[in-house]
């Protein structure tokens, strides 16, 4: 998969995200150092998306 430039900011899609899927809350997006993998992978199972689903998801974001 390619990667995508990301032209948000992490902030800008953690906001877009929370008012899309209301559910979210900003303990999901808390990761520490080494993490990121970590709480991406918690990310998708919580919206029950493959890691593939939500790497589209944030591609996605960054059309709007």
């Amino acid at each position: 998969m390619a990667k995508t430039n990301i032209t948000r900011s992490w902030r800008e899609q953690k906001v877009m995200l929370k008012r899309r899927f209301t559910f979210l809350s900003d303990k999901d997006f808390d990761f520490k150092d080494e993490q990121k993998e970590v709480m991406l992978d918690n990310l998708a199972i919580k919206l029950k998306k493959t890691r593939a689903e939500l790497e589209s998801l944030f591609a996605e974001l960054q059309t709007y």
